[in-house]
């Protein structure tokens, strides 16, 4: 069964061909790194020409306060959109983005994949929000290679 990768007619036919693959995988940094990706998502990162260089997370915990939290309660009252509520989630969530932005910038990243966003209400006005996602890196060039997904 093909596996779409290797180095002889671009797929891997056997197990002796997909050990080779790994091996030459993992000569390139010689470090570990964690990562949010599945295994195949790994190698597409890796066939693509980029390395994950590690987890990276921003994460931020907002509060109403209490003028705030009083204003959105008389608000809610009456139908229309909760204007503080929603600008409180808009800057949590940039916050969170950029600082983890920073993280990747700090390990040298080209660019962060696989990016989740996790929204937890902790009260009715305090909420965090934490995003994560994998830092990479450029390290070569694309494999050219045909990449079958029909295993």
């Amino acid at each position: 069964m093909p596996f779409g990768m290797g180095q002889s007619s671009n797929q891997v036919s056997s197990m002796e061909e997909l050990e080779q693959e790994i091996k030459n995988l993992q000569s390139g940094s010689g470090t570990a790194a964690t990562s949010n990706l599945s295994a195949l998502d790994f190698w597409l990162v890796k066939d693509a020409g980029y390395s994950p260089l590690g987890f990276v997370l921003g994460n931020s915990v907002m509060s109403m306060g209490v003028s705030g939290g009083i204003a959105t309660a008389f608000k809610g009252l009456t139908r229309g959109e909760l204007t503080q509520l929603t600008q409180l989630m808009y800057d949590a969530r940039e916050l969170s983005l950029r600082r983890m932005k920073a993280e990747a910038d700090h390990l040298g990243a080209d660019a962060v994949i696989n990016v989740n966003l996790e929204i937890i209400h902790r009260s009715e006005d305090v909420m965090e929000i934490t995003a994560s996602g994998t830092a990479v890196k450029k390290t070569g060039e694309p494999s050219g290679r045909t990449v079958n997904l029909n295993i």
